[in-house]
């Protein structure tokens, strides 16, 4: 009240009537607004429309979208009259609660009482003497007992390997107390629910230290069973809607017969609509010079071979607790923080390798990718204004601070980020991935003896390690000789030591980790999932094989021939192998996880392009039309996949994911998607 802000460049005030603002006016209840610039508003309730006249003062309308001078504001809420003040909690109790000012009077005498409480909360009545009386009040919910009671015996907390707290899993051991005499011990964790006397007791979280544990609970009989009388009675009536007669399915096949005598004029909609319909790819095939010939000279030179390569590629790391190949994490790290798959005709493998051998070489390498259009992060770090790559000591000054420190601390601090910030935090993801991989850290292929997190380290790291001397004396030099020998292996092409090397790491590996070590057949199957790409490459031949079977229907239509049939029905059938590869890399992906692959974004979406070429092969076995457009749908659906702001990677499952019901519940509900989609 009183004020005057500038927003976006605009003065706006609140009874504070000001020249060339946008004046706010309250009083008695009412609003009003004058504007010295011409707007607009609607009611968001029920869109009613106006507009605000300049220079007149007028209703304002409270939420209700304004447009003026640029820009768009809501007043969502009346202006709110109070005042700040402190409730002092005990010192033995928490202070994160909610407070309530109670007015007491009787007899003339007025008291103010402070209360704590909330929701979640009970604590004792406060006490207040007026007049005589004495009143006890509370504030928080209500508190039922119950006809039972619960004892927690345990509770379980398991972590994936060599975390803190990423938790795979965690369940309370508890005994139900009905008497004395009767009782009874029970597990409750994610989806295995405590049903005793009506009251439902669900595994909802636990205490940081993890000595005690947190249950919700319901009391909702009736409720209950309607809810799932309401679901099955909802249930069949949608299947029965598509086989009851006279209703608009039985309705719609009656009038499909018609209108496969109209298809020539349908597939010309379909024309114009496809034509308003394309895919764009940016390819990133310059790079921007920065005079670093002589830093790759030195690269490729010294570059190992691709089969060797491949065999370091198989050791397997610990990454924040999943275990997996070193292929996974220099893929995972090379087309994050490049957008490609190679460098200078180096592989991943090839380039990881490069990187732990020659860190301080790689920190001069333009290998972090930039947008072109973002002139500010080229500026601020001082690279020529359109490249697209820079190196991570471009990010560094002559203090050793990271330029892009002040703009990450705003951007960070900022819900709603533009899409420079956004480039600035994504800069700054791609520095730290570089950053670990260069360090060393995240070369975590030592495991730590009888670790209860089963925890592994990298090389940095072993001086925390207490092995035994010859263990030691292994785990200290065996990087080192591996190095030495790859220099030598250069010169003559001959890597049998080296290899020999690497296999006493796996067997290193096997020894002290062998509870968390992936077998041998997972890892190469890792390995062949991440060198083939399935999804990303069938994207692509989705797409022409569907816009080409299209392509070949329309002549089928217009000027059929035994050629022309033969053509489309190799396309059907191009599109069920494409259907069967795709079936196969996700069945690949499941085994590689360890559980069902529609556990996160990107596996979803995969899932969706499954589950719609599925329907669509099915449903396309007396329309080719269908089959064309399954495709065509499909290549859209995985090219999202492979949108950059999608992690492809595998993660460790989500405790509430792991149950029965991922391959049920989220199964179903997401595979619905996939007809809907190409419905």
């Amino acid at each position: 009240d009183g004020e005057v802000l500038n927003i976006h460049n605009v003065l706006v005030s609140l009874n504070s009537p000001t020249e060339g603002a946008i004046n706010l006016m309250y009083e008695d209840g009412e609003y009003a607004i004058s504007s010295p610039f011409e707007g607009e508003w609607m009611r968001m309730a029920d869109k009613k429309q106006g507009m605000l006249i300049k220079d007149s003062i007028q209703p304002l309308n409270l939420r209700s979208l304004y447009q003026v001078a640029g820009m768009a504001f809501v007043l969502p809420d009346p202006v709110m009259e109070g005042e700040f003040g402190i409730i002092k909690a005990p010192k033995s109790e928490p202070t994160n609660m909610s407070a309530l000012v109670v007015e007491v009077s009787s007899e003339g005498e007025t008291k103010q009482v402070g209360v704590l409480g909330g929701k979640g909360v009970t604590r004792t009545p406060v006490l207040a003497e007026i007049a005589g009386l004495k009143v006890y009040l509370a504030f928080g919910s209500k508190e039922y007992e119950l006809p039972f009671s619960i004892t927690l015996n345990d509770f379980i907390a398991d972590k994936y390997p060599g975390t803190q707290k990423n938790y795979s899993a965690f369940k309370s051991k508890v005994t139900v107390n009905k008497s004395d005499t009767e009782f009874y011990d029970y597990e409750i964790f994610m989806n295995n629910i405590l049903d005793e006397q009506g009251y439902r007791f669900f595994q909802s979280g636990f205490d940081p230290d993890e000595k005690g544990t947190i249950l919700s609970v319901n009391h909702d009989f009736w409720g209950t069973w309607i809810t799932y009388i309401g679901y099955t009675l909802l249930y069949f009536g949608l299947l029965a809607i598509l086989f009851a007669k006279n209703t608009r399915f039985s309705d719609l096949k009656k009038m499909l017969k018609k209108v496969k005598k109209k298809k020539a004029a349908l597939t010309a909609i379909l024309i114009v609509f496809i034509s308003f319909t394309g895919f764009a790819q940016e390819e990133n095939s310059h790079r921007t010079q920065i005079s670093k010939e002589k830093i790759d000279s030195i690269i490729i030179a010294n570059a190992v071979s691709v089969a060797h390569a491949d065999k370091f590629a198989h050791l397997v790391i610990q990454d924040n607790g999943r275990m997996k190949p070193v292929n996974t994490f220099a893929s995972e790290l090379l087309r994050k923080i490049s957008r490609t798959n190679t460098y200078e005709g180096l592989d991943a493998n090839q380039v990881f390798v490069s990187m732990v051998e020659f860190p301080r070489l790689w920190l001069e390498v333009p290998i972090m990718s930039l947008k072109w259009q973002n002139d500010s992060i080229s500026e601020i770090i001082g690279i020529a204004k359109g490249a697209k790559h820079f190196s991570l000591m471009d990010l560094i000054d002559e203090n050793g601070n990271n330029k892009l420190g002040p703009y990450i601390e705003e951007a960070s601090k900022t819900n709603n980020k533009n899409q420079f910030q956004k480039d600035f935090m994504k800069a700054y993801e791609n520095f730290y991935l570089l950053n670990e991989a260069l360090s060393g850290s995240i070369f975590k292929i030592f495991p730590i003896p009888n670790d209860e997190n089963n925890r592994w380290v990298s090389y940095p790291e072993l001086g925390e390690v207490n092995y035994s001397k010859k263990d030691s004396a292994i785990a200290r030099n065996i990087l080192p000789y591996y190095f030495e020998t790859l220099r030598e292996a250069r010169k003559d092409g001959n890597y049998s030591t080296a290899d020999d090397l690497l296999k006493g790491i796996t067997k290193f590996q096997n020894e002290y980790g062998a509870s968390v070590m992936p077998s041998e057949n997972k890892v190469k199957t890792e390995v062949l999932y991440n060198k083939v790409d399935i999804f990303n490459r069938l994207y692509k031949y989705f797409a022409v094989f569907g816009m080409l079977m299209f392509v070949f229907i329309i002549i089928q239509i217009f000027k059929e021939s035994k050629s022309v049939n033969a053509v489309v029905k190799f396309f059907k059938y191009s599109i069920w192998v494409l259907f069967i590869l795709l079936t196969l890399g996700l069945i690949a992906r499941w085994y590689i996880s360890g559980h069902a692959p529609w556990s996160d974004a990107y596996e979803s979406i995969i899932y969706v392009g499954w589950a719609t070429v599925l329907f669509g092969i099915t449903l396309g076995r007396k329309s080719y039309l269908t089959i064309a457009s399954t495709a065509f749908v499909a290549a859209i659906i995985l090219w999202v996949a492979h949108e950059n702001w999608i992690d492809p990677s595998i993660s460790n499952l989500q405790p509430v994911l792991d149950s029965y019901w991922l391959m049920i519940h989220v199964a179903v509900i997401v595979a619905s998607y996939g007809p809907f989609t190409l419905g």
